[in-house]
């Protein structure tokens, strides 16, 4: 869909650009009704979510408020006011399924309509399928994330599944099991499972670097309910603060657990570390 944006935008001398909502439309909904568990879980933080579309080509990036007033603007509003007065957009691209508007009532037909009349040339795309003729969505993508399959994400993605952000201090606790780690916040509503990955660590040198992680809550030591990424290289011990990282995760380990005491975690630390040197062993770095 994006290349399809990046060359119509050359032919035409346009900006490629993506419209996007923060929150999430479906987020916002299950706030206002007191349902959070209706929340999509996040597939990627705002910053990895940019870094992607610019890696794409995509030069703009319009982050639209999802509120009342968007959520209660008519599907004639959306396309007059924010598409064609507010954006200026002369092509659009859709996907066949797209509705828009309050409650949904905008369709194709209206936005054919509309952009016809206003200058506005509007295109829409077949749902994205792989080589098997399996539909490829988000939802697809969550699934797979959410059952710790990152094979499979990295397959619906086009590349492997990773989170980035700053190194930020912790408990130190690490240090004193000698399992040094580099915390990092994670998006709330984290769409992978959680638990232990084998992990490839970019940002702090030329190379990437092996590792293990743990997402989650850290059961055995806090109470929080705070969703942290801890990432523990295997090959060397840097001083990581405040710097911007990003963690590939290649393999599921196992699940988060609360064990009873801190020498039951230390030996299930050291065992998830040999994991994943073995893992590096046989794949490589």
């Amino acid at each position: 869909m994006l290349e399809q944006v990046c060359k119509a935008a050359r032919q035409q001398a346009l900006l490629p650009t993506v419209l996007t909502f923060t929150p999430h439309p479906r987020e916002y909904f299950a706030r206002l009704n007191h349902r959070p568990e209706l929340s999509p879980p996040q597939i990627s933080g705002l910053r990895d979510k940019l870094t992607a579309l610019a890696d794409c080509g995509i030069e703009q990036i319009i982050l639209a408020r999802f509120n009342r007033a968007m959520a209660e603007m008519s599907a004639t509003d959306f396309v007059l006011q924010l598409l064609i007065e507010e954006l200026g957009v002369r092509w659009l691209l859709v996907g066949e399924d797209f509705r828009f508007g309050r409650q949904r009532m905008g369709d194709i037909a209206l936005l054919k309509q509309l952009g016809s009349q206003h200058g506005m040339q509007v295109q829409t795309m077949l749902e994205v399928t792989d080589a098997h003729g399996h539909r490829i969505s988000s939802s697809e993508v969550r699934a797979a994330l959410g059952a710790g399959d990152l094979k499979h994400a990295a397959h619906l993605l086009g590349r492997t599944f990773a989170m980035t952000g700053h190194v930020i201090h912790g408990q130190k606790l690490g240090r004193t099991l000698n399992m040094p780690t580099m915390n990092m916040k994670v998006t709330p509503r984290c769409a992978a499972r959680s638990g232990i990955y084998v992990v490839r660590v970019h940002g702090l040198g030329p190379l990437p670097l092996p590792g293990v992680a743990s997402l989650g809550v850290r059961p055995t030591v806090e109470d929080n309910g705070r969703i942290l990424l801890e990432t523990h290289l295997l090959t060397t011990n840097l001083d990581a603060y405040g710097k911007l990282i990003r963690v590939e995760l290649l393999q599921h380990v196992r699940d988060e657990e609360k064990f009873p005491d801190l020498p039951t975690l230390t030996a299930a630390m050291h065992a998830d570390a040999q994991h994943a040197r073995a893992y590096f062993a046989l794949h490589g770095l």
